[in-house]
Order: structure tokens, then sequence, then C-alpha cells
């Protein structure tokens, strides 16, 4: 296999504004509260219990650098990395179960253009034992654009590898090419960050004629050049796939309407935040577990205000989160006690007021939506499969009895 060379992330510092061009660049960063308001005023949580779909979209790069987008560590500090995720996540979130006995997983979404064989064949072997999915992850056009070719060629190239060397991806009932879901590095979707960070103002394209089928990249941290002025939906890009950022409008899905334009964007929560604690008494929910803002029952209310759903079934509520999983720096929030608490408490929390738990992968939650749009109602839990089936099905069996426990139970 050749591997074209990476473009590792880096943080982008534009120029230093004047006073007038910092108040104009805020005030573009906040397009999105129009959109937030009209929810507000319109949005109305449901008196009665919801089933609350939970994906943690796990920005998963085992060679990160905290604070230092273009540096990589060694590969031995990556697999001591990932080999103690694999041996304490599970420690962490197994005593913990959704309505169909299934624990809270992550989904993977593993940075192409750092693939190494060895890390992902790991990755993918614990992930058959239960604890979530692969998916793809793509950091590009970092000082440099980034081409149309380049980026079709190493999409195609690494999904086949994930698919038919480690059993990871999607397929449907009739046809065994890969299918995927996918997260861009950067949060700069379809060139949508003013042209840093990607180059393709083509990328939605040829994220469709590869065999995406959803986007889970936003929302982006809440002062980008990448967010989007629409927010907390489910939605089909209404603008032609071939132009820059044609997610930054689109048509939302709703039941009795099958979508028919793929990639479907699927984003998280954001909204303002008043019941922050500590000296700071406001501030901005963004869908990140992070050290500075772990997990925690608080921010559950804050979710489920969201009301992330497709139109016509608002008692199912998707709540798409995202972390780095292999950032040092965060293991408060993704394997300490704050976790151990928010899980135990979840559970607790969801019992008193009747609400279903259902811990989800991206592929998961996608199907899920794909049921609602068909009119599908009742429990979510039983459209894990709906249409987009694992891939590792056909190619691969886990390699110890979690999986099948969890199954049992549902």
């Amino acid at each position: 296999m050749t591997i074209v060379p990476d473009q590792p992330e880096a943080t982008f510092i534009p120029p230093t504004p004047g006073p007038l061009g910092v108040l104009k660049k805020r005030l573009e960063y906040l397009r999105w509260m129009p959109s937030y308001l009209w929810q507000a005023a319109t949005r109305r949580s449901l008196n009665g219990p919801v089933h609350l779909i939970i994906a943690l979209a796990d920005h998963f790069e085992p060679a990160i650098v905290p604070d230092n987008g273009q540096a990589r560590v060694p590969f031995d500090e990556q697999e001591r990395r990932l080999e103690r995720w694999c041996k304490v996540y599970p420690e962490v979130a197994e005593r913990w179960r959704d309505h169909e006995g299934r624990p809270f997983v992550h989904t993977y979404f593993y940075p192409i253009e750092q693939y190494d064989k060895r890390l992902v064949a790991r990755l993918a072997d614990f992930c058959r034992n239960g604890w979530g999915e692969v998916e793809i992850h793509f950091h590009h056009g970092v000082g440099k654009a980034d081409t149309p070719q380049r980026t079709r060629g190493l999409l195609t190239e690494i999904r086949d590898a994930l698919a038919h060397e480690h059993g990871c991806l999607a397929r449907t009932e009739d046809s065994d090419s890969p299918r995927y879901v996918f997260i861009h590095g950067n949060y700069a979707l379809a060139n949508s960050a003013g042209g840093r960070a990607c180059g393709v103002d083509s990328e939605m394209q040829i994220l469709a004629e590869t065999g995406c089928y959803a986007d889970m990249t936003l929302p982006a941290s809440v002062f980008h050049w990448a967010q989007t002025a629409k927010i907390n939906s489910l939605y089909e890009c209404a603008l032609p796939l071939d132009q820059r950022a044609p997610h930054r409008r689109g048509r939302d899905l709703q039941v009795g309407r099958a979508p028919r334009i793929f990639p479907l964007i699927v984003q998280g929560p954001l909204l303002p935040d008043f019941t922050r604690r500590g000296r700071r008494r406001f501030g901005l929910e963004c869908a990140a577990l992070t050290k500075s803002n772990p997990p925690d029952i608080r921010r559950v209310p804050l979710w489920k205000r969201a009301a992330v759903s497709v139109q016509g079934r608002p008692e199912w509520l998707f709540v798409k989160l995202h972390c780095h999983g292999m950032d040092p720096t965060q293991d408060p929030a993704v394997l300490g006690a704050p976790m151990r608490k928010f899980l135990a408490d979840l559970g607790e929390q969801s019992a008193q007021a009747g609400d279903l738990l259902h811990f989800v992968t991206a592929r998961e939650m996608v199907n899920m939506i794909l049921a609602a749009c068909d009119g599908r109602d009742g429990n979510p839990g039983e459209y894990r499969d709906y249409r987009f089936r694992r891939f590792a099905a056909t190619h691969a069996q886990p390699s110890n009895e979690l999986t099948a426990q969890s199954s049992s139970r549902g």
C-alpha cells in the first residue's frame, strides 16, 4: 500500500485585525445565534419520557502531541497509548448499560493520513469485542491547499484497507462496497474554513462518490471559521455538492420523506449554557467532552433542549458528542472519575425521568435516523442495523464473549 505523506493538523491564527475587524469577526463567529433564538422560540420540550440516543465521536489520534498539531509522537508511544486505552476503557464503561444492555461506546474516527496497519488492526479487534466501531477522520490542506485528486485517492485507498483488511466501516445488504461516516480535521469540511485546512471545494461530492453516507464534523468549536449558521439539525445539503461548503444550507430530515442526498449532516448540540458552575456563570455547550468541560449530568438537559431530531419524531432525541480520546491531557474527561460518575448519574436520572437510553455508534445513529425518516416508531434500538451493517459481520468474529452477552441482553 502506498500512503501519501500526511499533512498534520495545525491551529490557524489569522492576522490580528483592528477593533472594528474584531467586532465584525466575532459577529461572524456567532452567525448561528439567530438559528438558536428561533429554535428556542419554536422547539418545545416533551412532557413525557424520550428515547435519548447518544453517540460519542472520538477524534482518535494516537500520534497527537497536545498543543502542537505539527508534531507526532513516536510509534512506540502510539502503541502504548492504544494498549492502555484497550485495557482501561472497558473498566470505566462496562458497568453501565443502556436499554438494550449495551455499554457506552466510542466511534473511533481514525485519521487516515496517519494510517498504520498494526495500530488499526489492534483497534479493530478491540471494536469487535463490543467497544465501538472505526470510521474515517481526515486532516489535509494544512499549509498548502490539497487537491481533489489526492483527496479522492487517499479516501479510496484507506477506505478499502479499513474495510477489506480490518473488517471496519459498513456495507448495505445488497452490496459489499464500503460505506463510511466522516469527520473533517480542523472542522474545515468542504473547504468551509475560508480556504484553511482543506482547499477542496468539491470535497462533499468526493465524499458522496467514495461511499460516505453521513458527516459528523459539526458543531465546530464555537469561535471557528467553519461553524455554520444552521445548528442542532439533521439534514440534507441544499447546495450542489461540488460547490464549496454545500452544508451551510440544508433541508431538515422528516418523517415520511426518505433522504436522497448523501452524505447526511448529523450535528451535535450547540447552545448557550447558563448552568455553569464556579466563576464563569455563562458558557457555550458545543458537545465536546474535555478536561475543562467534562461529562456532567447537568449538561443532559442542555442536550435535550437542543432537540436534535427528525421532524415528526420528537421523542427520538439524537445527541452526537465528540472528544479526543488519545490526547493525554483529556484523560479525566474520557477515562477518569468524571466519566464514571456521569455514566452512573445518567442511568439514575434517566430511570427517574422514564427516559430510555441508547448508547450507539455513528453508524447505528444514522440507521435510526433513516428508520425515523421511513416512518418507523417505537423503540429505536430495533433499528441499529436498519440500512448500513457492519462490514465486520461478514469478515471477522469477536474474540471474546462480550458482544454476544450484550446482544443477549437486548
